[in-house]
């Protein structure tokens, strides 16, 4: 059980809304965002943790506050805009995976600026998770950048590039921002097509293996339906994905991440720990089976402390 007072968590980057696209031609919007998702789910299984983030005052946007706080995250930071929402078309194909196209321009998402983003690091949290969009758009991107290079080392910070190349118009201008930031993480996780895409080394192997060398505890790599590995220097640790009828993948990784962190604090686990194969192995175990739950539903919809047993 989490001890009180609970870490403060907070997680940055973006809020929009997936407009899912069905195999019969049927649209159905759903809250989501990278960032948004983990913070859900980090949320649902009992965090403290708060989003920061712009979101509009159109119906869109108070769509997302309101499953904010109706999940229990704090909304202090959020940023309020009259910009319209950001869109992401969702298809899905014949497996249930999701392939996105995004409507970007002028929205939500890119603009948080620096002063802004500021904010959460007085006090410094105790975690911190950023990625996806909010490392890809301008000035979202350098803003969040300047955070995590902002926050003290106490501060456990989480990384997950979830990489977007259709929503990221500069790559070079990317890498050297994500090298930036990923040099102060404690704790990277990412699919084998993100480490793919990021051009770091030539494998996810050897580029968990080039973080871990350059100070990262831990990386963590999915690999779709079939595994979930970590890598941390107590050694590699390797959790098959459970077999489930899938509605479709949105917001899976991000159940992931979200869900280790979750894990992960509430036992007490900090940097120091990451060295650990057998504690990195429970959490991973943990994270997979979470984001297998949020498989079996349409959407993005992490499962609840009890549906993972805790309570």
């Amino acid at each position: 059980m989490w001890t009180e007072p609970r870490p403060r968590v907070v997680i940055a980057g973006e809020a929009l809304i997936d407009l899912i696209i069905g195999a019969d031609g049927t649209v159905n919007p759903a809250a989501g965002g990278g960032q948004y998702n983990a913070a859900r789910a980090l949320a649902r299984l009992g965090g403290s943790v708060e989003f920061l983030g712009r979101m509009s005052d159109d119906w869109f946007g108070k769509l997302l506050r309101r499953k904010l706080e109706e999940d229990g995250v704090g909304t202090s930071l959020v940023v309020d805009t009259s910009d319209p929402t950001t869109l992401v078309l969702a298809e899905i194909d014949e497996a249930g995976v999701a392939h996105y196209h995004w409507y970007i321009e002028q929205t939500t998402v890119p603009g948080l600026e620096l002063a802004d983003a500021l904010k959460a690091g007085d006090p410094a949290p105790d975690a911190l998770h950023v990625g996806t969009l909010g490392l890809a758009m301008e000035p979202i991107a350098d803003s969040l950048a300047a955070l995590v290079a902002e926050v003290p080392e106490s501060t456990f910070v989480m990384v997950d590039p979830n990489c977007r190349p259709t929503a990221t118009p500069d790559f070079d201008r990317y890498q050297s921002r994500m090298r930036r930031v990923l040099a102060r993480a404690d704790l990277v996780k990412g699919s084998d097509e993100d480490f793919e895409y990021l051009a770091l080394a030539e494998s996810p192997e050897a580029t968990a293996e080039l973080l871990l060398g350059q100070g990262v505890g831990a990386v963590l790599v999915t690999q779709g339906g079939d595994v979930a590995r970590g890598f941390c220097a107590g050694g590699e640790v390797s959790v098959p994905v459970p077999s489930v009828e899938v509605v479709d993948t949105v917001g899976a990784g991000d159940t992931f991440g979200g869900s280790f962190l979750a894990y992960w604090l509430e036992r007490g686990l900090g940097r120091r720990e990451l060295d650990d194969a057998d504690l990195l192995e429970a959490g991973v175990t943990f994270a997979v089976q979470a984001a297998a739950i949020n498989c079996t539903r349409a959407g993005a919809e992490p499962p609840t402390r009890a549906e993972m047993g805790l309570d």
